[in-house]
Formats: C-alpha cells, structure tokens, sequence
C-alpha cells in the first residue's frame, strides 16, 4: 500500500487534475493550498484549460510553474474536457479536482490508501465542506451521494435545500452510489476502462451517471470521512441560471434511461413525466418562469435523444453485475422530504440497517439516528 509513511518510494503515483474554463481569479485562490498540500515527487498537479480567453494560461506559467499544463483550443465542457485529459494521465490514481477547492494537510493520505488497498474500490470522496460557511457541509457532495427510486439524487449532509452542519455526525465509514465531481479520487485505469463521464451530458450529473454505471458493474465507490475539503460551489455555472436547470433535468432523465434496469425504467419515466411538470408549474407560480421553461426543454431535448442511447443502454444492462444496488433508495424522496419531513439522512429509513451495526458504544449516535422509527 502506499501508506504516508512509504509514499517516497512510490514517485508519480497521483494525478490531481483540475479543470479550468475562464477561472483565473479562482485558480489563483484556490491552487496554492493544492500545491502546499500535494507532495511533489509522489503527486503532481496539472490544470487542464478548456479554452480559457482570461489568460489563465499565462497565469500559470507565470505563478505556478511547477503546475503542469493541458491546453485545449476551445470549452470541452466538464464531462469531456476530462475525458480528454484523463487521456494524458499515466499515474496509477487520479483526483478529479474542481477550480474552487481548498484542500488541507494531508488531503491525498487517507483516500489514497483506500484506493490501494483493494481493486474494487474505483473512486473515493472526501468530507466536502462550504468554503464560505466552515462547519457547513457543501452543496455538492457533503458527505457522499445516493439516489431515490425516482433517480433523485441526494447527500448525507444535504438533501435538497436542506444542508446540514458538520458536527462528526457522519464520521463513519460508508458505501455510497456516487462521489462528487468537485473532489474524486480514482483508479486511472478503471476511469479509462468504464468511459468515463458521457460527453452529451457537458456538465451536471455526469459524475452520478459514472459512479452508477461501477456501481452496477460491480465496483465499490466510498467515503472518507478522514479527508475533508473546502468547496466554494457555484463558480461554472450560478444556482439561479436556467441552463444550470436544464441540464440538470435533461442529464438526470438521460442517466435514469441509461442506468434503470428494466422491470423499474418505464414506471419510474411515467412518474417523472408527471413529477417533473410539478416542478415545472412551480418554478413558474414562484415567479422562475425561466426555470420552468429549462424543465419543459430538458424533457423535450431527452425524447430527442433518448433513441440515440438505445445501444448504451443495452451495453449497460449486458455488464450489469448487480441486480439490485443497496444505495439506490427503494422509496420516493419527495414523499419523505415534502410530506414526512423528514429532511436529514438519518431519517431516511432505507439506510438505518448501515447504523444498527453501529457499536454498542455508540448509543448517542445511535440516538440522533432515530433508529426506533
């Protein structure tokens, strides 16, 4: 294993691989903690620029020269200006790292390890903390992702508007369905191996639909709680900007067609026909008429190229492995959330058999976990 202690032996072992599209004042932010933090000799860090007209480039080679360098002519996107650039890593492990992370000591040690230490785990996440807000956990990931049974995706730490503190509550070891792009630790090869992220999706969600697929194939994707980073969120693309929606939708129905096994796929279409117009009448009765209109072309643009995924969605069935996935809630997160109130992870009751297992030690855990319910 390439354990903190022996790490000297192994040099170029980690890629950590960040993605750049006109993020000048961000990369001069936030890249110093990746240099200070990223042991040169066993790491290296490389910034791949899609296209950048702020003069990113220049930037770097004049205050990072020890950063490595991918030029591309124009904005790949982030789905594919990854795939592109994962094409030129080597190293053995590679962290997909966004422009607006600040990491901390020892943010490679743990995750890394978790790597090595079996061929089955393909990716790894770190505790994602909010960059502005210290003890709140991010947006985009917290503390790793899952899905409903309508293909919702959701966090330990956030599930939908709702957002957590960090207060050690998730400090557990834990199988997930999907680790956030923002900060994903992965073995190079099974990337290149399993495709990547689908190119279509541009970005948004193309992260969930990967980590889906290892799922499926069998592969394991994982947390560690003993690594933590600072994510800024919303530096691509703001929360309020419609295409952000539109992509959002159009990339979450294209996964589910993708990725649903059979028995569940045309029922789980018919509900998201329906609960996805809800979305939409209320984006517009609360005055985001743009949003709404985003809804109703993400479903547009999804029936237009649902036909052109016909042969990925028979690939992915043909090298499923698993008939089931355990991460993948067998009930409807809307209902928990709007209805039950129930609008933190523990509360969710399709993953209190991970905490029944808890030691006995454990009982005020035990207790804000609900697990009585």
């Amino acid at each position: 294993m390439f354990t903190r202690y022996n790490r000297d032996l192994f040099p170029n072992s980690v890629t950590v691989l960040i993605l750049n599209w006109n993020g000048k004042e961000l990369l001069e932010t936030f890249l110093p903690s990746v240099v200070e933090y990223t042991p040169s000799g066993f790491a290296k860090v490389v910034v791949a620029d899609n296209g950048s007209t702020d003069g990113s480039i220049e930037m770097l080679k004049a205050k990072f020269p020890s950063v490595g360098i991918i030029a591309f002519e124009k904005n790949l996107g982030f789905a594919e200006g990854y795939n592109q650039a994962m094409k030129q890593v080597h190293t053995p492990f590679s962290v997909l790292l966004n422009n607006d992370v600040e990491v901390t000591p020892g943010w490679l040690d743990e995750p890394i390890d978790l790597l090595d230490s079996s061929i089955e785990i393909a990716c790894v996440q770190p505790k994602i903390r909010s960059y502005h807000v210290r003890f709140k956990y991010e947006y985009a990931g917290a503390a790793g992702g899952f899905l409903d049974r309508y293909g919702y995706p959701f966090c330990r730490g956030r599930i939908f508007d709702t957002v957590e503190n960090d207060f050690g509550q998730y400090d557990r070891p834990i199988d997930l369905l999907w680790a956030s792009g923002a900060c994903m630790y992965v073995r190079t090869d099974t990337f290149k191996k399993e495709e990547g992220f689908d190119a279509n999706f541009f970005a948004h969600q193309e992260e969930i639909d990967f980590c889906w697929r290892l799922k499926a194939r069998g592969y394991r994707i994982v947390f560690c709680y003993k690594a933590h980073v600072f994510h800024k969120g919303g530096a691509t693309l703001d929360t309020a900007n419609p295409n952000k929606t539109f992509l959002n939708f159009r990339n979450n129905l294209l996964m589910i067609y993708k990725n649903m096994p059979k028995r569940r796929l045309r029922s789980v279409l018919f509900a998201r026909y329906f609960l996805d117009r809800l979305a939409a009448l209320r984006a517009y009765f609360t005055g985001n008429k743009d949003d709404a209109r985003a809804i109703l072309r993400a479903h547009r643009e999804f029936r237009k190229l649902k036909r052109t995924y016909r042969y990925t969605r028979f690939s992915n069935m043909r090298e499923t492995k698993l008939a089931s996935i355990p991460e993948i809630m067998n009930k409807s997160l809307l209902w928990a959330y709007y209805v039950k109130k129930r609008r933190t992870f523990p509360k969710l009751q399709f993953i209190k058999e991970v905490y029944m297992a808890l030691p006995t030690e454990d009982s005020d855990m035990r207790d804000y976990f609900d697990l009585d319910y």
